[in-house]
C-alpha cells in the first residue's frame, strides 16, 4: 500500500490517510446508519481499529506492507514515514525497516484503546496470538500501559518462528475501568462484516480483510466465538535466517579456496614457531591513522605455558575471503530473501593465529576448535588464555579477529626468539578510524554508519560468519602447517567455542554452517535487550545512540542503576519490566518512545541475532544442517551477558538440559575477593581468587569438544557449578551488589 507521509508529535503519531482510501470511507460513512455491527453497548471502552495508523490500532499488521515477489513471505515492510525535517532519525530507521520481508520474531505488540483498562484482566486468555499454520497460541508478557494514549503494549511470550503469519486476537475477557467487558469498535465490526460496500475497488484492503476473516476463523477453531473477538490483527514475521544461508551455499559452492598461507614473515619467510624457541610476543597496535602510530603491547606469553609442555606451536596465517561489506559505511546491501543473492565486493585476506599440541599430530591432522573472541579482545590477546587447556586436550586452537577489532590494518606482531632475532609480519587488525577523528580503537568500524546505524553490529556479525565459514573450507581443503604436504589440522573434527559476544555470533555461525559439530558458548545473551540491561554497555551502546538521535531520547531523570549497579552517562529511563514482572503502568514521559526505538533495533538486526538462531541449532535445524551437539556456559549475576537475556535464548532453543551454571554467589560468599561481575571467568586463570573456577569451565570446554561433544564433565570446584541449571531459568538480573 502507499501512503500519504504526515507526522503528529505527540507519540509519533503516524497519520497516513491514502487518496485511494477516500471514496471508501467516505461510503462507509454515509452508510453507517445501516451497517450490521456486534450487538454492544455504545458507552464502553472500545479497542480502537484504524486502517491507516499503525498507533491507532493493533499492530503489527500486515496493512503495513507491500506485495514483493522477490521475498520469502511475498512482502515487504511498508511503514510510514514522519517529517524527515524534523525526525530524520525516524526516518532513516524506518528507511532500514522498510527494507526487511516482515515483522520482528518477537514482536512489541499494540493495542490503542478509547478508554482506560483493567489491567488484571489482560492475561494469555484474554489476548493472545495464533500461529495460522500450526495453531499454536503464544500468550503475552513484559506488559506496559501506557495512560496518555490509552495504549497496550506486550512482548510476544516466546520467539515467534520466522516467515509465518500470525493473527493476534484481542478478546471481551479485557476489562474497561468499571469492570464491563471491552467492545468492538464500530470499524472493526465494519471492516469484518462488510465484503463489498466501499472495499471492492481496493484489492489490497480486500485481501487483508479475507486474512483477517481466515484468521478469525483460526480463533473459532481454537474455541474462541467470533463475538468475544473485540479486535485482531494479521501479520508475518521477517526471514531471519535467509541472507546467511545464501551466503553459506555461496561459499559452499565456489570452487575450493587457496590453501592458508603461512609465509608472513620478511620475503615470504615462514610465520610457524616452535614454542620452547619463543620468549615473548609483541603486538604493535595501530592506534592512530594520520600520522600512522603503532604502539607496543607486550602480550601475555606466559598463558601459553601455564600447563607446561601443552602447546608445541604457534603458526601465524592468512586466507582469502569473500567480503560482503561496502566500506566505509560498514554494511552489506539488503536483496530479496527469495530471490535475491547478496554480492561480493571483493576479497579480504583474513589473518589467523593457530596454537598446535606438541609432537607429531594424529593421522589426518589434530582435532580443532575455532575460537571467537569477546567485543573488547581480538585473536591476539584472548586466545592465549584458551590455548593450553585445548592443546592439554590433544585440540589445536585457531582464531580470527572478528569484523572491526584488532585495531589498525598496519599493525603489526612481532616473535622474540631465543635464536634468530625478531620477525615481525602483519597482524591483520580489522579496526578503522570510521568516527575521523585519526584514534582508532578495538571494535571501531563493526557498527555501519549513519543512516543505517540501527544496524549496529548485524552486518560485520554476517561478514565475520563469512569469514568463520570460509575458514572451515580453508581447513577442509588441508591446513599443511610446517610445509611437510600433510594436512595439520582435521577437517573431520572442527568444533567452535566462544566468549561473550563471540559465543553469540557463534550461536549464528553453529546454527548455519554444517560442518562444525560441536560447540561451547560461554558468557552469551541476546542483542540489545542484553545491552540495554548492562550497566557497563547501557551508557555507550544504548544512551548515546539515544542521545545522538535527532530529536535526542534521552529522558530525565533517567536511571542511575540497573539492578542495584550504577550506569554512566547518558542516562535515560525506558520504564520496562523483566519477564513475568507485572504490567508497568507508564509515568514516566519519553519512555515510550524509547520502547519503541529498542523494538526496532532488535527488529532490524533479526538476521544476526542469537535469538532469532537458537532454535535452529536443534530444535528445528535449518535445510542442509543437522542438529548440533551444544553446551552454553552461563554465570549468575553476570553484568554484561545479563541472565534474562541468556535463559531468553535458552528458552528459544529449547536448550535448558545443555546449561553449566555459575553460582559466583557462592563463591563470593566463601571468598570476598572474588568480582562481582563474573562475567570474565573464563579469562581469569591467574587470577588466585576464581583461577580454579576458570580453568574448571576451560576444562568442561576441552573434554566437551575433544569428546565430540559427547560428555559433558561436572567443573571443579564441584560446588559451585550446576549441571545442569538445578532451578529454574533466572529471569532477574541476580547481580552481586557490594
Amino acid at each position: 500500500m502507499k501512503h500519504i507521509q504526515t507526522f503528529t508529535p505527540l507519540h509519533c503519531l503516524w497519520s497516513r490517510v491514502a487518496a485511494r482510501y477516500y471514496g471508501a470511507l467516505v461510503l462507509m460513512a454515509l452508510s453507517a446508519a445501516f451497517l450490521v455491527t456486534p450487538s454492544r453497548a455504545t458507552n464502553g471502552t472500545h479497542a480502537l481499529f484504524d486502517l491507516h495508523n499503525p498507533v491507532a490500532g493493533p499492530f503489527p499488521s500486515n496493512l503495513f506492507t507491500i506485495d514483493d515477489p522477490t521475498q520469502i513471505t511475498g512482502l515487504k515492510v511498508d511503514m510510514p514515514m514522519p517529517d524527515c525535517t524534523t525526525h530524520p532519525s525516524d526516518c532513516e530507521d524506518l528507511a532500514v525497516i522498510n527494507s526487511l520481508d516482515g515483522f520482528n520474531l518477537l514482536p512489541r505488540v499494540s493495542i490503542p484503546f478509547d478508554g482506560q483498562i483493567d489491567l488484571t484482566t489482560v492475561t494469555s486468555n484474554s489476548i493472545f496470538l495464533i500461529n495460522l499454520q500450526s495453531g499454536q497460541r503464544t500468550g503475552l508478557n513484559r506488559v506496559v500501559w501506557d495512560p496518555i494514549t490509552s495504549t497496550l503494549h506486550f512482548e510476544a511470550d516466546q520467539l515467534l518462528d520466522q516467515h509465518t503469519t500470525y493473527t493476534l486476537i484481542v478478546t471481551d475477557g479485557v476489562r474497561d475501568a468499571q469492570g464491563r467487558p471491552v467492545e468492538a469498535s464500530e470499524e472493526f465490526g465494519r471492516f469484518r462484516h462488510d465484503l463489498n460496500l466501499g472495499q471492492t475497488g481496493d484489492r489490497d484492503l480486500k485481501n487483508y480483510r479475507k486474512s483477517l476473516l481466515d484468521a478469525l476463523e483460526a480463533a473459532r477453531a481454537s474455541g474462541v466465538p467470533e463475538r468475544d473477538i473485540v479486535s485482531a490483527s494479521t501479520f508475518t514475521t521477517q526471514s531471519a535466517t535467509a541472507s546467511l544461508e545464501e551466503i553459506r551455499d555461496q561459499v559452499k559452492t565456489a570452487p575450493a579456496p587457496v590453501a592458508a598461507d603461512f609465509n608472513l614473515g620478511p620475503g615470504g619467510t615462514r610465520t610457524v614457531f616452535q614454542l620452547s624457541d619463543m620468549t615473548g610476543i609483541t603486538f604493535n597496535q595501530q592506534t592512530h591513522q594520520n600520522p600512522v602510530v603503532l604502539t607496543p603491547s607486550a602480550l601475555t606469553f606466559s598463558l601459553l605455558k601455564i600447563i607446561p609442555g601443552a602447546v608445541g606451536r604457534v603458526a601465524f596465517g592468512k586466507y582469502s575471503s569473500p567480503n560482503y561489506m561496502v566500506h566505509p559505511d560498514e554494511y552489506i546491501p539488503e536483496v530479496g530473501t527469495l530471490t535475491g543473492v547478496p554480492q561480493v565486493q571483493n576479497t579480504n585476506d583474513v589473518y589467523f593465529n593457530l596454537f598446535l599440541p606438541p609432537a607429531t599430530p594424529p593421522s589426518g591432522g589434530w582435532p580443532v576448535a575455532i575460537f571467537q573472541h569477546g567485543s573488547a579482545t581480538n585473536k591476539n590477546n584472548q586466545p592465549l588464555e584458551v590455548a593450553a587447556t585445548m592443546a592439554a586436550h590433544g585440540v589445536a586452537t585457531i582464531a580470527i579477529n572478528m569484523s572491526g577489532n584488532g585495531l589498525g590494518s598496519l599493525g603489526t606482531l612481532t616473535i622474540n626468539r631465543t635464536t634468530g632475532g625478531p620477525v615481525t609480519f602483519p597482524a591483520g587488525g580489522r579496526s578503522v578510524d570510521q568516527n575521523n577523528d585519526n584514534n582508532i580503537v578495538d571494535g571501531e568500524g563493526r557498527s555501519a554508519a549513519t543512516p543505517r546505524t540501527i544496524i549496529s553490529s548485524r552486518d560485520a556479525a554476517i561478514q565475520t560468519i563469512a569469514d568463520l565459514m570460509q575458514l572451515v573450507r580453508v581447513i577442509e581443503v588441508g591446513m599443511d602447517v610446517d610445509g611437510d604436504g600433510l594436512p595439520d589440522l582435521d577437517p573431520a573434527h572442527i568444533t567452535f567455542f566462544g566468549h561473550s559476544l563471540g559465543g553469540m555470533w557463534g550461536t549464528i555461525f553453529v546454527a548455519v554452517e554444517p560442518d562444525v559439530r560441536s560447540a561451547v558458548f560461554n558468557s552469551v545473551g541476546t542483542p540489545y535487550d542484553n545491552l540495554r540491561l548492562s550497566p557497563m554497555f547501557r551508557p555507550g551502546s544504548i544512551g548515546v545512540p539515544l542521545a545522538s538521535r535527532t530529536p535526542s531520547l534521552i529522558n530525565s531523570p533517567g536511571l542511575t542503576d540497573v539492578g542495584g549497579v550504577g550506569v554512566g552517562a547518558p542516562r535515560f529511563n525506558e520504564n520496562l519490566p523483566l519477564r513475568n514482572q507485572p504490567p508497568v503502568i507508564n509515568t514516566v514521559a519519553g519512555a515510550m518512545e524509547i520502547q519503541e526505538v529498542l523494538d526496532r533495533m532488535k527488529w532490524a538486526t533479526q538476521s544476526a541475532s542469537s535469538l532469532a538462531f537458537a532454535p535452529h541449532l536443534r530444535l528445528s535445524p535449518l535445510n542442509g544442517v543437522e542438529p548440533k551437539s551444544v553446551l552454553f556456559q552461563f554465570n549468575i549475576g553476570d553484568q554484561i551477558a545479563t541472565n534474562p537475556t541468556t535463559s531468553a535464548l535458552l528458552t528459544a532453543g529449547d536448550l535448558v538440559d545443555r546449561t553449566t551454571y555459575y553460582r559466583n554467589d557462592l563463591a563470593k560468599a566463601e571468598n570476598p575477593l572474588v568480582a562481582s561481575n563474573p562475567h570474565l571467568l573464563i579469562r581469569n586463570i591467574t587470577v588466585p581468587a576464581v583461577a580454579p573456577m576458570a580453568r574448571g569451565i576451560q576444562e568442561q570446554i576441552a573434554v566437551f569438544l575433544s569428546s565430540d561433544g559427547t560428555v559433558i564433565n561436572h567443573p571443579e570446584p564441584f560446588r559451585f557449578f550446576e549441571v545442569p541449571i538445578a532451578g529454574p531459568l533466572p529471569e532477574q538480573l541476580n547481580f552481586i551488589v557490594p
